[in-house]
């Protein structure tokens, strides 16, 4: 009973008062801060430049891959340079030309970071370093975001600055704000406009002209978040269901301003959501891997690795923990710790449904269950792998995030009586932190790490060193953009490239030292030896990542 009324007692205090950390406290999260824009910007430019983003340079070259494979894929020599002119802004193509390749290829790909992207190394120049700079800066916007949003819906400055220090380090935060792609984008339009809609319920309804400014500002947020990632809308939705509940569904002057609101910021996306409609068969074309039929199993197993992911990730290679060997106790560690941190993303979840009012757990709900359940209840029904896809719940780990914050913040503030509690969650937070901070020291120091999409670039750096290491190169690849081109990265300039679409067959000039194939269908392979090549393995993995070739005599 004790228990339970000093938590009702710090309950009150968080709601209703600006909680500051203690001292040691407010050194640890400054220490932790600091961690985190370090893990932001290390190593940038030594991270291999994958699939995704080297269409995101596409992209904001203005240039489209059918131009690209059209100019570049008919067989003659080119060089690495030539490859390039596509991956940078040129004054050939302006922002239209990065609209445009949107349009053709990806519309489901809001434009906004793209051109944001574009008028960065504009200014700033061209380099996979560079690029993603602009994804790390703008992740450290998060830190204001989630504050303020701690602010509005605990009334805590200790919940806010705990929950700063969990995303600052969350290995899934800091790999994804080195993305050259809008995650980071994401994440601070869901906390952004989380905060501005929470502040609008609050204040909305003094006057005339705070009305205007904090709807205003919601409305601003609406456009961003869509403009940013169309599954921003999920979230905008959860807005809608949450503010409805709160005014019991009644048609409330707050109703009527969020009504304004929500159309404002929707109207926005108009022009842009009539141009899906006329590419829907493009969005269903490049949409298809999530339609790649998974098993139950591996569901479980996916939503347990993510959810895992956002405190502690240590395997390259898309696990969750890994020792460098393993055995049964390993398998045990290994085990343990991941329902350690299941258990605590459950319980703060309770925790914080048991002791806040309705307006503070059903927005974590909303937040968690509106983006969540429909990417499940579709994967349930066709089969699909939507929901096991890391980056695509981008709100469910913020709002498990924001209720560990919670519950931490109320733990370590218990009345002194209660010391050993103290002890116990203020251990918790340390633990927790330090998790993110050794996964995301581990995975700063490597080139490939599993959001990298490692089918497509695991072994690319070996391959690459083999091909660098002759003295005159010829490469030769039938294989499709996402896999080549972010080989090309680490090729020097002396690499002669080859480039044909299937089921064409290039006439192969002398004067080379040494010739390779990469990643070739096996017509290829066939066609080259009517040539008279001897074909033969040159790195091989499970699978022939690359060949070399030899003029038989």
């Amino acid at each position: 009973m004790a228990v339970a009324q000093s938590l009702k007692h710090v309950k009150n205090r968080l709601t209703q008062t600006k909680l500051l950390p203690p001292s040691w406290l407010q050194f640890f999260i400054i220490v932790v801060l600091v961690l985190g824009v370090f893990f932001r910007f290390v190593n940038l430019d030594r991270k291999v430049y994958w699939g995704d983003e080297t269409l995101t340079s596409l992209r904001i070259a203005g240039y489209t891959k059918a131009e690209l494979v059209q100019e570049l894929f008919d067989g003659h020599l080119i060089g690495v340079e030539d490859l390039q002119k596509f991956q940078q802004p040129n004054s050939e193509k302006g922002a239209s030309g990065t609209i445009n390749s949107i349009v053709v290829d990806t519309p489901q790909h809001p434009p906004l970071y793209f051109l944001m992207a574009r008028y960065w190394v504009q200014r700033f120049g061209y380099s996979p370093g560079i690029i993603r700079s602009l994804s790390a800066l703008i992740s450290l916007l998060a830190f204001p975001c989630i504050y303020w949003l701690c602010q509005e819906l605990f009334g805590s400055s200790l919940a806010g600055w705990i929950a700063i220090a969990l995303i600052a380090v969350s290995p899934f935060q800091v790999l994804y704000a080195q993305e050259a792609r809008p995650y980071s984008l994401w994440i601070v339009a869901i906390l952004l406009s989380s905060a501005a809609l929470l502040r609008a319920m609050r204040l909305g309804n003094r006057d005339t002209k705070t009305l205007i400014s904090t709807w205003g500002l919601y409305a601003a947020t609406l456009a961003l978040g869509i403009y940013t990632q169309l599954f921003f809308a999920l979230v905008a939705i959860g807005h809608g269901i949450y503010l409805l509940t709160i005014e019991k569904f009644r048609f409330t002057k707050t109703v009527f301003a969020y009504l304004l609101a929500s159309l404002a910021g929707l109207l926005t996306f108009v022009p842009w959501l009539l141009i899906l409609i006329a590419n829907s068969s493009t969005v269903e074309k490049t949409t298809d891997w999530s339609r790649q039929k998974e098993s139950l199993f591996s569901w479980v197993k996916a939503w347990t690795r993510n959810i895992t992911r956002t405190f502690l990730d240590t395997d390259p290679a898309g696990g969750v923990i890994e020792f460098g060997f393993n055995n049964q106790w390993t398998e045990f560690i290994r085990l343990t710790l991941v329902g350690m941190i299941l258990f605590l993303s459950g319980y703060a979840i309770y925790f914080l449904c048991r002791n806040t009012g309705k307006q503070v757990w059903l927005f974590v709900l909303t937040l968690l269950g509106v983006t969540a359940l429909p990417f499940i209840s579709r994967d349930l029904i066709s089969g699909g792998g939507l929901s096991g896809s890391t980056r695509h719940l981008v709100a469910v780990y913020l709002g498990i995030q924001l209720a560990i914050a919670y519950l931490l913040a109320t733990k370590i503030s218990l009345p002194s009586r209660s010391a050993k509690v103290q002890k116990l969650w203020q251990f918790v937070l340390v633990a927790v932190v330090s998790s993110g901070v050794i996964s995301c020291a581990i995975s700063s120091q490597q080139e490939i790490w599993w959001n990298k999409a490692l089918s497509q670039t695991e072994y690319n750096p070996k391959v690459a060193q083999i091909i660098n290491k002759t003295a005159h190169p010829l490469l030769i690849s039938n294989e499709k953009l996402n896999f080549f081109l972010p080989l090309t990265y680490a090729l020097e300039p002396k690499v002669r490239l080859q480039l044909v679409v299937k089921p064409n067959v290039p006439q192969i000039p002398d004067g080379f030292s040494d010739v390779f194939l990469y990643r070739s269908s096996k017509e290829l392979r066939k066609a080259l030896q009517k040539q008279n090549y001897k074909i033969e393995p040159a790195y091989q993995t499970g699978q022939v990542w690359l060949w070399k070739l030899e003029k038989k005599v």
